[in-house]
């Protein structure tokens, strides 16, 4: 599959592990900026893309650790959840911009606060919930 960057898709709970592979092979971007509402499923999307990466670290929101780390074998993962954080000043006070700058896999969400900041190339998904219990995830 080439990577189109373009992607909308429907999916169970149970098609997420491959839903989470499709999502992979389209981005263009190490930078993830999840966008969804609470309970939409961010957080078991980003465990599906971090076994997808090959990580066996177990994922967890760090809703009050701001973020969690993630091994790969030649890489690291950055999971951040910006939904506590209430100003620039304090995503830049526990070093977002040295995140920012690096390499590595950086997925973030609640990243509204931080859109202005981020410069380099970035990849942005929407998840939302269908009337039907599945769930859309769009890729731009």
């Amino acid at each position: 599959m080439q990577k189109s960057n373009n992607l909308n898709v429907d999916y169970r709970i149970d098609e997420l592990q491959t839903v989470a592979n499709q999502l992979l092979k389209n981005l263009k971007s190490k930078t993830i900026l999840l966008y969804g509402n609470m309970g939409v499923g961010k957080t078991t999307l980003i465990k599906a893309l971090v076994k997808a990466l090959g990580s066996m670290d177990d994922v967890s929101s760090p809703t009050y650790s701001i973020v969690n780390e993630y091994e790969l074998k030649d890489d690291n993962i950055y999971h951040f959840d910006l939904y506590r954080i209430k100003d620039l000043d304090e995503a830049y006070n526990f070093g977002l911009e040295d995140y920012l700058n690096s390499t590595h896999w950086l997925i973030i969400e609640w990243p509204e606060l931080i859109e202005d900041i981020i410069t380099d190339d970035f990849d942005c998904v929407t998840l939302t919930m269908n009337d039907n219990l599945t769930r859309n995830l769009i890729l731009k």
